[in-house]
């Protein structure tokens, strides 16, 4: 038994790591999703991005919940305030307001999202060109944008709509069409600041080409800003069409946007109905959550290049 005792005490002694071994790293705690984005985001970027998804959320499931068909007359009362069977009120024919701003989300939040990012996509490719090709290329695109970037939005859009007609595939082009200029404008700003860095040289004298040049070396360093700027194009977006819709240019009936949903119950603002008022309000939390998000990203993107330096 004792020669059982010392074998066991001297096989502890042997497997025991000597005291100058270098110990084992503290056990890396895994941090939880909601722990992680409140270190990535401040409180005003997570109320931001909550407001931000849920509206995406609705723009796809909205006319799956809503309580009844967008266009379904359910009311014998014009302008009714809030109740249990509609709550939040009917409008000036009586339809159920809730339903009808769930169906018009789909048009004011889907409308917005494919036109930023036609014009974001479209813009930072030809400023990318502009940035990495020669003198004659980059004069002939910035003049050409200079020019389209004079006439204000809202004109381009009045008389584009006036031209051909109001449609959903319309209103995304002229949308589109009117935020290239700025997104290029910006786009190549950063990228020709890049180009001067000292790994973008080394690249040109690898022998690297330009289109490698523009995709690994100057896109990937621009992506926080355009990642902001890109946030505030589809809050421009989004007021000019819910501008072009308020005055019978946007989306037409039997469909609405939020737009067309305050225009057409403005009849209702005297008395303080709910039908102008719950649209007008939607459109006021995802501008505002919009905001929120992309300040949050643009001071996390300057901390994080701060602390890369």
């Amino acid at each position: 038994m004792n020669r059982n005792v010392s074998s066991h005490a001297t096989t502890m002694l042997y497997d025991q790591p000597p005291a100058d071994a270098p110990q084992d790293e503290a056990p890396v705690v895994k941090r939880s999703v909601f722990r992680r984005l409140v270190d990535r985001f401040a409180v005003l970027g997570l109320i931001g991005l909550f407001i931000v998804v849920f509206w995406l959320a609705v723009a796809f499931i909205g006319p799956v919940i809503a309580p009844y068909k967008g266009g379904a007359f359910t009311s014998t009362e014009v302008f009714g305030s809030f109740s249990a069977a509609h709550l939040l009120g009917t409008d000036y024919l009586g339809r159920d307001m809730l339903s009808r701003i769930l169906y018009g989300t789909q048009y004011t939040v889907g409308l917005a999202l494919a036109s930023t990012v036609a014009a974001s996509v479209i813009g930072t490719f030809f400023g990318l060109v502009a940035a990495v090709s020669g003198r004659w290329v980059d004069e002939v695109l910035s003049r050409l944008f200079d020019a389209l970037i004079s006439i204000p939005s809202k004109i381009l859009a009045l008389v584009v709509i006036a031209a051909f007609g109001s449609s959903i595939p319309m209103l995304m082009m002229v949308a589109a069409l009117a935020y290239i200029p700025g997104a290029f404008r910006i786009s190549r700003s950063l990228a020709v600041n890049i180009m001067t860095l000292e790994y973008v040289q080394v690249a040109k004298a690898r022998g690297e080409k330009l289109f490698y040049i523009a995709r690994v070396e100057v896109l990937p360093n621009m992506i926080h800003p355009m990642l902001a700027d890109f946030g505030l194009r589809f809050v421009f977006i989004v007021l000019l069409l819910s501008g072009l819709s308020f005055l019978g240019l946007g989306v037409q009936p039997p469909n609405a946007d939020w737009g067309s949903l305050v225009r057409e119950n403005i009849g209702g603002l005297a008395e303080g109905a709910p039908a102008v008022l719950m649209p007008a309000v939607a459109i006021a939390t995802l501008t505002v959550g919009v905001n929120l998000l992309i300040d949050s990203l643009r001071r996390h993107g300057a901390r994080s290049h701060g602390g890369g330096q």
